[in-house]
């Protein structure tokens, strides 16, 4: 398998000579709000005229087929794109959005996620960061290897076909990538550096092999818990039912950083995010304690059952156990006589998600294995159950069964007739009160009851004062545990990176050598065998010598988990050719931790745990600095196909985006795409209001090309609107753009894309009413322009650079591209309103309006109130009772009894 990288078009060309125009046009049309549906009547809007001296002529049109192209290849010539990593001049910022999976054509839910980074790149650059926006594709994965084994090719085949195709649809989007960083994950100029990376985890202690229940598709192999879903428990990529099966494994010990991964200290990421980790780790307090199985006619007792419990104060309540079904002394406690029913539950349970296990509304279920525990505070006999709300995946996967303080042991004590005994009361209660449900507030003030010697003490002192006790004796101690578990990362499949392990006879376990990596998949597979992994029969791949010995000794067949590629991904790309390691040192020193990441909150426990989990791990083994990967994380939301299920070829839902191109133009789409609404939202695909976007186009080329020209219906004098004068005219469109500016500067900035646009076409409609009149031969109408083109060039970077670069033209100026402008500022004495409008009630009732100085004084503005015509027919010669001016002059109202 060679190199798939791609790279930028270079050329010597000098980087401010002018490029070639052809002639364009343009026109006007009606412009949406961010949140109305436009009827899409036609692709292009009528072609605009002007009469600059009384006879029509024809402006040119908006062609984006022409414009687009043409400076996609001028960017790429002049190589616009490409990062100077060690440029210290400007201040860095390291851009990244999560990298896409090549699955053959970009559909318009790609657009939505890249169109507005994009955006915020090119906001950043004229802001004078030195930005880096790097792409690659994250190119190993099950869809590759389910095409070679349906179309009897090669999945490294069908992967770069599709790498190709996106690239040139990328590069149609108009994005400012920088392809000279790209990284190919299915390369093994990537692969051999997570190999390394593996063994330096092997090494550390931070990966290990081990007999382990996991969960098995019968086609993908060995699943992550996170990728079984729904009730009847199916793989979350083909739908296949997920069984159970104990398989040697390899695994990475994320547990070793769980506390750590609970730090999000300098992190602004979502809360859903955080919290969703959090709980996904689970850290929880308390203490593990033995319970002695007691002997009966079946097997002799001493078997020690360990819980852990967050309340040890309520030992004394403990009135039943309960084991997971997969808790290994079940097949061993269970009663001959109990065996067949305890055998079928157990099967039953292992097919359910713990979601379902766990739901707070599901009937408890469970069977008693016929065995007692003694617990150990009060030396009761208390039956063992088997039950599926018990995981063993979390604490021991055994629990002590205190009904009158949980509710489902409550629930589960009623259902099948068990003790429910009070063992802690809050003030006021008496010990033998009647529980009609359980009681769980773990309050101040409570105090421990039915007890024996710890009877009255408050109730965490009680716990403690009991696990000590135990600890005399050995039978408990003070622990911490997590829902968290080591991630598994073996796969049985095919295309991924091979786990550089050798298994020899005389030596064991046996990493290969860093000089021998990559360990390379073999390019000639037999897929025949309905999903297993063909590496289990390619001889040539498995047979090999051991390095230690020489001796023969066979390979790891299992590949590792696609997340283990995209754990570290962000830092080959500040290093792709580096051939001496994953990482060049000193360039993640300087430019991470990313500055900003967007993605997908569907990877909160996956993708972003396992990267903060790598992270620091690679901090550790002294390879980077920083311990977090992204500081600042945005989730957008997801474009839905228009049956509202997510975007999928298999589905038959999506959007092509290169049709809209092709009728449209990139910069519509990208508009669209960013004015549909919030971009934390997203939402199903409707193409609804794109041709409203577009004549918003439309109508900016025609503003910038011919200002002076009027459309049919236009007052023939080219007065003023409402009476204005000249000078207040002027006026009013020079604080128009700076406030259009003062507000889209603070949309970019928070990702507010859809109001962003909104105040764009808000401000070309102000400009269309000054079309034609002496406003548009003044300084303001030349600086409004100038604004509105500066403002639209992220968004809409094509039309932008070439009505840009026209006006250059038209003024005899140096080219430059409007991308290397500095982003304006605002002149704070342009947006400082000298009027103000306040609404006028009377009785609560909106009546009238008045218009007032922006400085009036609360005395002012009731005599221009009880001035107002309007008012002064209400009030019929009476005085108000009251007046009053609410939220510092926003708002008045008069009371009349």
């Amino acid at each position: 398998m060679q190199g798939v990288r791609g790279s930028s078009p270079r050329s010597s060309t000098n980087r401010d000579e002018t490029a070639d125009l052809s002639p364009l046009a343009g026109a006007a049309g009606g412009v949406p709000s961010p949140r109305t549906n436009v009827t899409d009547t036609a692709d292009t809007a009528d072609t605009a005229t002007t009469e600059p001296t009384g006879t029509r002529t024809r402006i040119e049109r908006y062609d984006p087929s022409a414009i687009e192209p043409r400076w996609q290849a001028r960017w790429a010539e002049l190589e616009m794109y490409e990062t100077d990593l060690l440029d210290e001049s400007r201040p860095k910022y390291y851009l990244l959005t999560m990298y896409p999976y090549p699955s053959g054509d970009l559909h318009i839910g790609h657009w939505y996620i890249v169109t507005p980074s994009d955006a915020l790149a090119r906001f950043r650059r004229m802001h004078g960061f030195n930005v880096f926006f790097p792409i690659g594709f994250d190119a190993f994965g099950l869809p590759a290897e389910n095409a070679a084994i349906k179309n009897g090719g090669h999945p490294f085949t069908w992967t770069l076909q599709n790498i190709e195709n996106m690239r040139r649809q990328f590069r149609t989007m108009g994005a400012t990538f920088d392809w000279k960083h790209e990284v190919v994950t299915a390369d093994p100029s990537y692969y051999m550096w997570n190999q390394w990376l593996f063994l330096r985890l092997l090494e550390a202690g931070l990966a290990y092999r081990a007999l382990s229940s996991v969960d098995w598709c019968p086609n993908d192999g060995t699943l992550a818990r996170e990728q079984v879903e729904g009730a009847d428990r199916h793989c979350w990529r083909c739908g296949a039912l997920v069984e159970k099966r104990d398989l040697e494994q390899w695994f990475l010990r994320t547990t070793a950083y769980a506390d750590e991964l609970l730090d999000f200290t300098g992190l602004d990421w979502p809360e859903p995010v955080r919290i969703m980790q959090t709980n996904w780790i689970g850290r929880s307090e308390g203490a593990e304690i033995d319970f002695e199985v007691a002997p009966d006619d079946h097997q002799p007792g001493g078997d020690l059952i360990r819980v852990f419990t967050t309340r040890p104060d309520t030992l004394f309540g403990a009135t039943f156990m309960v084991l997971a079904p997969e808790h290994p002394l079940v097949p061993k406690l269970t009663h001959r006589d109990r065996l067949a029913e305890v055998e079928a539950y157990v099967g039953q349970a292992r097919r359910r998600t713990e979601i379902d296990r766990l739901a707070a509304d599901r009937e408890k279920t469970g069977v008693a294995i016929g065995a007692d525990a003694i617990n150990p505070v009060n030396g009761e006999r208390i039956p063992i159950f088997v039950a599926d709300y018990v995981l063993a995946t979390y604490g021991t996967g055994a629990i002590m069964a205190v009904p009158a303080h949980d509710e489902r042991d409550f629930a589960f004590a009623v259902r099948f007739g068990l003790p429910i005994r009070r063992v802690v009361a809050p003030p006021g209660v008496e010990a033998d009160a009647t529980m009609d449900d359980a009681y769980i507030a773990h309050a101040a003030g409570e105090r421990l009851v039915n007890s024996g010697r710890f009877d009255g003490l408050d109730a965490d002192e009680g716990g403690r004062a009991i696990v000590a006790w135990l600890a005399e004796s050995g039978r408990a101690e003070p622990k911490v545990t997590y829902r968290l578990r080591d991630w598994l990362v073996s796969r049985q499949r095919y295309w991924g990176t091979p786990i550089p392990i050798i298994y020899c006879p005389v030596d064991g376990v046996v990493p290969v050598p860093d000089d021998q990596l990559p360990v390379r998949l073999p390019e000639t597979v037999d897929y025949a065998g309905s999903g297993d992994n063909p590496l289990n029969h390619d001889e040539a791949f498995l047979h090999v010598e051991c390095p230690r010995c020489g001796g023969p000794a066979r390979r790891e067949t299992d590949t590792m988990d696609t997340f283990m590629d995209s754990s570290w991904y962000w830092f080959r790309y500040l290093s792709p050719d580096e051939p001496g390691g994953p990482v060049d040192r000193e360039m993640t020193d300087r430019w991470t931790p990313v500055d900003q990441y967007t993605g997908g909150a569907e990877h909160a426990v996956m993708h972003l745990l396992y990267s903060r989990f790598f992270t620091k791990a690679m901090a550790d083994c002294g390879l980077v600095r920083d311990r977090e990967p992204f500081l600042r994380l945005f989730n957008q939301g997801q474009i839905l196909g228009a049956d509202g299920e997510r975007m999928s070829k298999s589905r038959g839902n999506v959007q092509d985006p290169d049709e809209l191109v092709a009728r449209y133009g990139a910069d519509t789409v990208r508009l669209f795409l960013m004015f549909m609404g919030p971009w934390d939202q997203g939402g199903p695909w409707s193409p609804t209001g794109i041709g409203g976007v577009h004549r918003f186009l439309n109508r900016v080329w025609t503003l910038v090309l011919d200002a002076h020209g009027r459309e049919p219906g236009d007052p023939e004098s080219g007065a003023l609107p409402a009476g204005q004068t000249e000078s207040e005219a002027r006026s009013a469109l020079r604080s128009a753009v700076h406030r259009t500016l003062r507000d889209v500067t603070a949309d970019y900035a928070a990702f507010h894309f859809n109001t962003m646009i909104a105040k764009l076409m808000e401000l070309a409609n102000t400009l269309f009413r000054f079309r034609g009149t002496p406003v548009a031969d003044a300084p303001e109408w030349d600086e409004t322009i100038r604004l509105l083109l500066l403002m639209l060039a992220p968004a809409a970077p094509h039309i932008a650079e070439e009505l840009w670069t026209r006006r250059l033209a038209a003024a005899g100026a140096p080219w430059v591209s409007i991308h290397n402008q500095p982003w304006p500022e605002v002149d704070p004495t342009a947006v400082v309103e000298s009027t103000r409008e306040i609404p006028v009630q009377v009785n609560g009732k909106l009546r009238d309006k008045v218009v007032v100085a922006a400085d009036a004084t609360t005395a002012d503005i009731e005599a221009a109130v009880l001035a107002r015509d309007r008012i002064r027919a209400i009030l019929d010669g009476r005085a108000p009772d009251r007046i009053v001016v609410a939220g510092g002059g926003k708002l008045v109202n008069l009371v009349i009894r």
